[in-house]
């Protein structure tokens, strides 16, 4: 955890320089929206206006929740297991699309309940699941930090491998977990910020919401330490994407952030050290509830508005072509000095 402290915010001179280099292509000022800040941010992180997307890493962290034995899912823990080999396997909805953009994907073992035979799943185990967190602490803290510290690992891991890393989990009942976090982070009553997950009937998703509820009253977490949310009600696999986000700020990556689960641990991450933010990329605005609220806490926008909840990091891997096609015009279109055409001028509104 000590790296930490190395954390500084990105490189502002790359950014503006990537920023010139936008206003002189030859297109109205800011045309490209979004994008073009997501650019500038990313010449930030990467400390040069040569912006690279070539090489993407989806990561994705799986993990068990204990709360799930309160009825608050519509299937068991066992099929964590199941989809965390499929993942690694390359079966699964995030392979998929990750092959359709020429992304690798590695599956990550953060803390599945049980011990899993897959030679392709990455085996980082930091817990063998949480505890229910309405009885008291999901980790401990050790397992918490634990689960942190190998997320900012595997980023490590990557340096030099990759342009860019993609967030993406799978936890039966970590939704659950999530909007436990986000009720504690933006101060909002949990049935606010708690979705149906995956599908639940009427009954399911009052038993969700109780759960959300009675986790916050009995272990009281800290909305000042993040790390104290984390452990008390938030999910190993969560505590590892944390990681990830950290990591990304640590060793100069930028890190996509997917659904609600991804922009919990987003949020962890930016309580931890608010200078995070400025390494994160929001890729869409999740269906669940929690969503919209933990971005704004970020100050990041989402360039995708969908109704996307599938997980697994599959809206944020849908970003990549998004900012290689702005990217492309960045790198390649014409400029108003190559046509000899007058700039355009930048007039206050």
């Amino acid at each position: 955890m000590n790296r930490i402290n190395d954390i500084t915010i990105p490189d502002a001179h790359a950014a503006m320089r990537a920023r010139e280099r936008w206003n002189s292509i030859a297109k109205p000022l800011g045309s490209l929206g979004a994008f073009e800040d997501m650019i500038a941010r990313t010449a930030g992180i990467q400390g040069t206006e040569k912006v690279s997307l070539d090489r993407c890493t989806v990561v994705v962290m799986c993990g068990d929740h204990g709360v799930t034995q309160c009825g608050v899912t519509q299937c068991d823990s066992s099929v964590t297991a199941r989809c965390a080999v499929d993942i690694a396997e390359g079966r699964s909805n995030i392979n998929v699309m990750a092959d359709s953009i020429g992304a690798d994907v590695i599956a990550v073992d953060a803390g599945i309940a049980t011990d899993v035979r897959c030679d392709r799943l990455i085996c980082r185990k930091a817990a063998y699941g949480t505890q229910n967190m309405t009885v008291g602490p999901a980790m401990t803290h050790e397992q918490c930090i634990d689960a942190v510290t190998l997320g900012m690992d595997i980023v490590k891991e990557l340096r030099g491998k990759t342009d860019i890393i993609v967030s993406g989990e799978m936890g039966i009942g970590n939704t659950t977990a999530a909007a436990a976090m986000a009720s504690v982070f933006l101060d909002a009553d949990p049935a606010s910020v708690t979705g149906r997950g995956a599908g639940l009937s009427n009954v399911g998703y009052a038993r969700k919401v109780d759960a959300v509820r009675t986790a916050i009253q009995v272990n009281a977490p800290d909305k000042g330490d993040a790390l104290d949310v984390l452990r008390k009600v938030g999910g190993v696999e969560i505590a590892a994407m944390t990681g990830l986000f950290l990591g990304g700020a640590v060793y100069h990556i930028p890190v996509v952030i997917d659904g609600v689960i991804s922009a919990a641990a987003a949020a962890a991450a930016y309580g931890i050290r608010h200078e995070t933010a400025g390494y994160m990329l929001a890729s869409h605005c999740s269906d669940e509830p929690a969503s919209k609220g933990l971005l704004r806490m970020m100050g990041l926008r989402p360039v995708i508005d969908a109704g996307l909840r599938l997980g697994e990091g599959t809206g944020a891997v849908m970003l990549i072509p998004m900012l290689r096609a702005a990217l492309a015009v960045y790198h390649r279109a014409h400029t108003f000095e190559d046509i000899e055409l007058e700039r355009y001028k930048e007039y206050g509104s």
